[in-house]
């Protein structure tokens, strides 16, 4: 039989201190690289939040918004159908973000991939 390890006689307040560990945003937004992720998922997210409502329900829910940079915004399908879908509706999402002043990088469209 194993003996317990000896009780601590200063109890639960004698270890030392561990700071609060401060929310992620807090992170990504004091680190400039990170910032600039963080501005870019918060734009991709706000250009989905712009279109998302003009699509047909369905599809909107087998959707969501993906990567942003200066070359493209990705929609990201659920699967290829969706896709394909979401494909004929380019003219109608560009319209919309367009009309919201969200000119610039053209939109893509791709299907997730599994397990992501």
């Amino acid at each position: 039989m194993v003996a317990p390890p000896p009780a601590s006689k200063g109890g639960p307040s004698s270890r030392p201190a561990v700071p609060a560990a401060a929310p992620v945003r807090n992170a990504l937004r004091d680190n400039e690289s990170l910032a600039s992720l963080l501005a870019r998922l918060t734009e991709s997210q706000a250009r989905w939040a712009a279109v998302a409502p003009s699509l047909a329900a369905e599809l909107a829910a087998a959707a969501r918004a993906g990567p942003l940079d200066e070359k493209a915004w990705v929609i990201l399908a659920d699967h290829a159908s969706a896709a394909a879908k979401l494909r004929q509706c380019l003219p109608e999402i560009e319209g919309t973000l367009s009309a919201q002043g969200w000119l610039t990088p053209p939109v893509r469209i791709k299907v997730r991939p599994r397990g992501s």
